[in-house]
């Protein structure tokens, strides 16, 4: 939730799901500190407000109780989740996902987060494995990469396994790749 929205104690949180009219229907949600602590929070009401939603709760009813609440992350309990279609995931379900190349068969990392907002398909916060093959050996590499989590990239997705194999665009791992003794020796005498 990003924080206070009025003076009664409603906050104003982003929309990041596929089902915003499942609010009319549902009470109790629960909000995610990033301690990994839990609040129960009984909803009296919301509506859309500039491409958000406005959450009124109940026992939250000043300024100050509201911006208790700024920083939340509004949960769903997994039982109560819509049904999605074949083909679809929820966040939860794709972090800690191991990403796989070249059909199958090599390990690119780990999916840390889920970036929305950058364009159509969301980002994988992929994070490499500490050593990477490069040209004339292996290198130290800790970095993270995104990747386009995008229908025609995924060739197959076991998420109950943990694991998505994805065939990618010939230089997309290279686009944001550390730069290599040569780049960096034409950089310095440019």
């Amino acid at each position: 939730m990003r924080g206070p929205q009025g003076r009664r104690g409603e906050v104003l949180a982003e929309l990041h799901t596929d089902f915003p009219e499942r609010f009319n229907e549902r009470r109790k949600l629960w909000g995610l500190a990033a301690d990994g602590s839990r609040r129960e929070l009984t909803l009296e009401e919301h509506w859309f407000h500039k491409g958000g939603v406005v959450l009124k709760f109940a026992g939250v009813d000043s300024i100050g109780d509201a911006e208790q609440l700024a920083g939340l992350e509004i949960q769903v309990p997994q039982e109560e989740r819509a049904k999605l279609e074949a083909g679809s995931a929820y966040v939860n379900e794709i972090v800690g996902a191991d990403v796989w190349i070249d059909g199958g068969k090599r390990f690119l990392g780990r999916v840390t987060e889920v970036q929305f907002g950058a364009g159509e398909a969301p980002l994988l916060v992929v994070q490499l494995p500490y050593c990477v093959p490069r040209p004339g050996g292996c290198e130290g590499d800790s970095r993270e990469i995104l990747v386009p989590y995008a229908a025609e990239y995924v060739t197959k997705q076991d998420l109950a396994a943990g694991r998505i194999e994805m065939e990618l665009p010939e230089g997309l791992l290279d686009v944001d790749a550390p730069l290599s003794e040569e780049e960096k020796q034409r950089q310095r005498r440019e």
